[in-house]
């Protein structure tokens, strides 16, 4: 696929391993101060970030200087966003000059379509908000493919370059337009680098910036540069795509293995790893690693999948989509099976409660380091019916740690308890003075959930058929903090040998939870009877399969 790229876009594919030259900058600032208690540490106080995800290449800061018009700077991100969601320093254009465009006290909050793609488009002397860009590139999609949002751009690029007029001076058009549009160009690929994997968005990029670059040498380097770092954000989802599905192939049935297997000589998570805080730390590993690849436009893709004033139109069914949301959920299920499995399938009850001590221990770490989605991933494996029925088990563990975990992340008043250490969190990772306080990773269910209801609880579009885009502020607000989020680097050390483990270790389905829980602690009614007996046949039957 790399090279297919490279050929499209008439650029030279980057070295295996090579770096990027330029990187995305990011800024924040504090608005908020609450406090969050870590377990069995000191107390700690925070102050809350909501950052900004959107870079700007040193290049093309040096061909802005070159420029003889000075143009429109964008605003500082410490001011890009009110308590109310709201971008304060939107470049508010004259209502006259963007018909269509309409403001409540200097915010954007309606618009048409068309009126809302020119917006995002920068001429001679004006470029649009960072801010803007994001939000729209990231909602615009529940209304237009973004292949049809790139040829229209292009279409007002040229427009704008007067490049269709054979007697404009083309190479002067191009210097004082060039900048500007290689500037949304190279935010549309460093944000949304998935959009390109449709061939047409490829087609209209290389239109694009060909136009750009002929005859200047500085741009053709900028583009080539930029061009670079898409195929090589591209490669890397592929290789990744392709690596969790070997992951995925190689997982068995546990049952399987146990057939195959002696108990006596299986391994279970206390041989690979006795240690609490390790193993949290490579949960972390792992949890990062997997937001790092999910891309802002798969909230979109999962919220919604047309125009709601098309019913024929499918905005994302004749492209490949990024799964890496789907994936990173199929994760925290895979961990609270895990977690399940590891519980049961001890035969004595003092080992299964030895077990439910150390998981505990871990998720306390998890809450720690700052990883919600990973302990609740093991108190939801440990609420499991199979295992919250070993009351002899449970009579083994000393339950107080577990207790407050339970309550951190009670789901009560719309998880308020979680939301408060989440702001602590968050608070903790901006005044950080060493990498791991920079960590938080969300629980990822509630994230997706908080996201949907607000999709669906406001209309996409006004009674008037504008755009209400005041909804788009509020979705682009909590997906740039979840952007700030995964774009932390894990500071922990890799065990590879735990790391496979916790990947492709196999593990119980439900029914074999259940098999295995009746075999560890006797059936205590006649419904629990009836299903083992019945759990039993079909167990006898997988196994003369295997």
């Amino acid at each position: 696929m790399a090279k297919f790229l490279a050929e499209l876009l008439g650029c030279t594919l980057p070295e295996k391993g090579a770096s990027p030259m330029f990187e995305v900058s990011l800024k924040s600032v504090s608005f908020h101060v609450t406090s969050i208690t870590v377990l069995d540490r000191a107390d700690v106080t925070y102050s809350q970030v909501w950052g900004p995800i959107l870079g700007i290449r040193a290049l093309l800061m040096f061909l802005y200087i070159l420029q003889q018009d000075k143009m429109p700077q964008t605003p500082p991100f410490p001011t890009m966003y009110g308590s109310n969601g709201y971008n304060k320093n939107l470049y508010k254009a004259k209502e006259e000059d963007y018909e269509g465009l309409y403001y409540h006290d200097n915010n954007l909050v309606s618009g048409s379509l068309e009126a809302l793609i020119e917006h995002l488009v920068p001429t001679v002397s004006y470029y649009p908000d960072r801010t803007y860009i994001f939000t729209f590139l990231l909602s615009s999609r529940l209304f237009i493919h973004p292949y049809e949002l790139m040829s229209k751009v292009c279409h007002l690029c040229v427009d704008q370059q007067r490049l269709t007029d054979p007697q404009a001076d083309k190479v002067q058009e191009v210097r004082k337009i060039a900048p500007k549009i290689l500037q949304l160009l190279t935010e549309w690929t460093e944000t949304f680098p998935y959009d390109f994997r449709d061939e047409r968005m490829m087609k209209s990029l290389k239109e694009l910036t060909h136009r750009l670059s002929t005859g200047d040498e500085l741009y053709r380097k900028a583009v080539q540069q930029m061009t670079q770092t898409l195929i090589r954000k591209l490669t890397t989802l592929s290789q990744y795509e392709e690596a969790l599905a070997k992951i995925n192939s190689s997982v068995t049935d546990r049952l399987t293995v146990l057939k195959t297997k002696p108990q006596s000589i299986q391994r279970d998570i206390l041989t690979i790893c006795s240690d609490p805080f390790t193993l949290a730390q490579q949960l972390t590993h792992i949890e990062l690693e997997r937001l790092s690849y999910i891309g802002p436009e798969e909230f979109i893709q999962a919220l919604v999948q047309k125009d709601p004033l098309d019913n024929d139109k499918r905005c994302f069914s004749d492209h490949k989509k990024a799964s890496n949301l789907e994936a990173y959920v199929e994760w925290f299920n895979r961990l609270s099976y895990l977690v399940a499995t590891e519980i049961c399938m001890p035969v004595k009850k003092k080992h299964r409660a030895r077990v439910i001590e150390f998981f505990i221990d871990v998720a306390r770490e998890c809450f720690n380091i700052g990883n919600f989605n990973s302990l609740m991933a093991i108190i939801t494996g440990m609420n499991m019916s199979p295992v919250s029925r070993l009351k002899k088990t449970w009579s083994k563990v000393k339950t107080a740690k577990f207790d407050i975990l339970e309550h951190q992340m009670d789901p009560s008043s719309n998880f308020y308890n979680y939301r408060t250490a989440l702001r602590g969190a968050t608070q903790r990772s901006i005044t950080a003075h060493s990498s791991r306080e920079k960590i938080v990773i969300p629980f990822f269910s509630l994230l997706i959930k908080d996201i949907y209801f607000l999709n669906e609880g406001c209309a996409s579009r006004l009674p008037n058929g504008r755009v209400n885009f005041e909804k788009f502020w509020e979705l682009a607000k909590q997906v740039m903090e979840f952007m700030t989020w995964k774009k932390v680097e894990c500071p922990f050390d890799r065990d590879r040998k735990i790391l496979q483990y916790l990947l492709t270790a196999p593990v119980f389905s439900e029914d074999a939870l259940y098999l295995a829980s009746y075999e560890s602690e006797g059936p205590e009614n006649n419904m629990e009877k009836d299903r083992w007996k019945s759990l039993r046949c079909v167990c006898d039957l997988i196994l003369q399969g295997c």
